[in-house]
């Protein structure tokens, strides 16, 4: 905060005697401030992030395709997700979405059936809950980095506020390895203090490199092709799309969407 103060006094001797009836003394005051925001960032340099983990606790019928909960001490993320409860001993099915199932048996306890995948690990398991018990959501937060290049087993990320390189192993990468390219977004998963996880973008745009020619008169509706990208990965494509063209493809299923 800056302060600035200004006194107006009409002689120096008012300043050591008592001054007269006759005389004045004034004294303006004026102050001026800005606050100071000053961005929350640690010793280091990072961004600012609570010393102590923030856990959530939720109830299992909130349980939902994509939420990260904490079973064990480790996070999972859960792929499928079942609701199950008696009503009227009539089996009931309702497809909610692809890979929501709410299930409502004839007799007993309400439960939810879920299936998961332990981030640390990647094993897949299958899990019940009893139905309203309270389960702890995954400290799991989200960072941006970029894939700046591939250091020879190694892929190497970077953050762009910081300059800190993140490496993963060719294992930790898996499948995603074949849509990512150089100067190309992802989000990072961390949970206490390492990564577990990382997402590339839900849709890429790469470079035909290899596939056969194109006949004349080929159009979108006909049959495919395999297409070799740029990245490795081969998918399949209209018959009419050639060498160097570049397209859009859903890493979700590693399928064609359309030319970019």
């Amino acid at each position: 905060m800056a302060g600035m103060a200004i006194f107006n006094l009409p002689s120096a001797s008012s300043i050591f005697f008592r001054a007269s009836p006759s005389s004045s003394l004034t004294a303006t005051l004026s102050l001026s401030f800005k606050p100071s925001v000053l961005p929350m960032r640690g010793l280091s340099g990072k961004p600012f992030r609570p010393r102590f983990p923030k856990i959530y606790a939720f109830s299992s019928n909130d349980i939902k395709v994509g939420s990260n909960i904490e079973v064990d001490g480790a996070p999972w993320k859960v792929l499928v997700q079942l609701q199950c409860m008696p009503r009227n001993r009539i089996l009931k099915c309702i497809m909610v979405s692809f890979e929501f199932l709410h299930v409502k048996p004839g007799k007993g306890a309400a439960f939810v059936r879920t299936k998961m995948r332990n981030y640390l690990s990647g094993n897949t398991v299958e899990k019940t809950f009893r139905a309203g018990v309270t389960i702890d959501e995954a400290d799991i937060f989200k960072e941006t980095k970029q894939f700046t290049y591939k250091d020879g087993s190694q892929f190497v990320f970077m953050d762009l506020n910081t300059y800190e390189e993140i490496r993963l192993n060719a294992s930790d990468v898996g499948d995603k390895m074949k849509y990512l390219k150089e100067g190309m977004d992802c989000i990072m998963l961390f949970w206490n203090g390492k990564v577990i996880d990382f997402e590339v973008p839900i849709t890429v745009q790469l470079t035909v490199v290899d596939v056969d020619p194109g006949l004349k008169g080929d159009t979108a509706q006909g049959g495919s092709k395999p297409a070799t990208l740029d990245t490795g990965a081969v998918v399949n494509v209209p018959l009419f799309v050639n060498i160097g063209d570049e397209i859009l493809v859903d890493t979700r299923t590693g399928q064609y969407m359309s030319r970019a």
